[in-house]
């Protein structure tokens, strides 16, 4: 039963993504794509805190782990599409900003995830 859950909350999560990144990319102009950026960081923070949650509450780790972990933030994220978008920045427009790119998606994601589990510890 764990596995369909995990399967149904993947797929709400890629299906959120999909929507949310063409929200997001088609309000704001930015020099980079920001939807991704958005997601991964929110992501990040979602899994950070429902990890604390789970590690502060038992019953809560053995039946959501899985579905809100693997399945609703693995299909929310995507890592993939970062590091195509990275690449294709970095060979656009210079290996620098590329660079930059990726810092900040990897400092921003640590940060969020850190801000979760912070958060998810005092609940």
């Amino acid at each position: 039963m764990t596995m369909l859950w995990v399967c149904l909350a993947g797929g709400l999560g890629a299906v959120l993504r999909f929507l949310l990144d063409s929200r997001i990319n088609s309000r704001f102009s930015a020099p980079v794509p920001i939807g991704t950026l958005v997601i991964n960081m929110a992501g990040s923070w979602v899994l950070g805190f429902t990890t604390a949650v789970a590690l502060n509450h038992l019953g809560f780790s053995q039946s959501l782990k899985g579905p809100l972990g693997t399945g609703f933030c693995g299909g929310f994220t995507t890592f993939s599409t970062a590091s195509v978008e990275t690449a294709r920045i970095a060979s656009d427009r210079g290996m620098r900003i590329g660079v930059l790119h990726c810092l900040g998606m990897a400092i921003g994601g640590v940060l969020a995830a850190i801000l979760g589990l912070f958060l998810g510890s005092r609940v």
